[in-house]
């Protein structure tokens, strides 16, 4: 079992799959080639797929437990789910063996207290709900499912993200208002605290309501990132900003507090699609600015 630990908490990676995502290029309008050569070592980080010359990406789950809790962050893509929008090519009617992995870390759905999913989109909340006899219906069935507020809020109609990216509102369909009509959701806000060191931090600019989840324990901190991160290269240069992003002028201020925060702690750092090294640490470089220095499970 790889694990990361983190005071008492452990963390495992549940992969989902791992492919071809963009081409940088068309990921962050303003990629260059030359990126790799100012930061050598990116080269260790982002890999670019010789076939089709895209990024690799990772999608997945953090599974945590800490403080006698099973939490699941984030839920991938879920199978079956019909995404016909051209960006979401690689996430129609996939099927994977998901549930199969979490099992092998031991944990069944059932076994989940809590499902947390800091934002909404197609990649971070698809296995909210499974197709049972026609319906979709939660899979973690004893869970708590933990949305943002200001998240759910701004995918209702005329709301802010959903007048941004209609493209993500079947995912709300399928995904979130399944879990909203069982009655299994809390809600939260920026600050809220779920359980004592487990707690909540707005992160607007990839979606207006997106929340990071900071974890503390015994001195140790973590933070679960969601999308203020796609690649290690918007670590080194955090301006590079992902086409995929509600507010574009917001997303790199918000990457940039995130990133000195994360520097000033020596915080561990698990973003939702890094490819191998999933997760790190932020440190600064001697030019004023900031390296990933990659962290491997135990």
């Amino acid at each position: 079992m790889a694990v990361w630990q983190v005071g008492t908490a452990t963390i495992e990676r549940i992969e989902e799959f791992s492919s071809p995502g963009f081409p940088p290029a068309v990921q962050f309008p303003d990629y260059t080639p030359g990126i790799f050569e100012r930061h050598p070592e990116l080269a260790g980080m982002d890999r670019i797929d010789p076939q089709t010359g895209n990024t690799f990406a990772s999608i997945h789950s953090w599974l945590l437990r800490f403080g006698g809790e099973t939490i699941l962050i984030d839920t991938a893509t879920g199978n079956g789910k019909v995404r016909t929008d051209p960006k979401f090519t690689r996430f129609h009617m996939i099927e994977t063996d998901f549930l199969g992995r979490l099992a092998a870390a031991g944990v069944k759905p059932e076994d989940v207290s809590y499902v947390i999913n800091t934002h909404m989109h197609v990649d971070h909340s698809g296995w909210n709900t499974m197709l049972v006899d026609g319906d979709w219906v939660p899979t973690f069935p004893n869970a708590r499912y933990v949305f943002g507020e200001a998240e759910y809020r701004n995918w209702q109609a005329g709301g802010v993200t959903a007048l941004a990216q209609p493209e993500g509102l079947p995912v709300i369909a399928d995904s979130i208002e399944p879990v909203v009509s069982a009655g299994r959701v809390t809600w939260v806000s920026d600050g809220d605290v779920l359980i004592p060191g487990l707690s909540f931090h707005a992160m607007p600019g990839h979606t207006s309501g997106q929340l990071a989840v900071r974890l503390c324990s015994n001195d140790q901190t973590a933070w679960f990132s969601g999308d203020v991160l796609h690649r290690a290269m918007q670590v080194f240069e955090p301006r590079l900003n992902c086409f995929l992003c509600e507010d574009n002028e917001l997303a790199p201020l918000t990457r940039t507090g995130f990133l000195e925060t994360c520097a000033h702690d020596r915080a561990l750092i698990f973003p939702a699609h890094f490819d191998r090294p999933h997760a790190g640490r932020i440190g600064r470089r001697s030019d004023g600015g900031y390296r990933f220095e990659p962290v491997e499970p135990a």
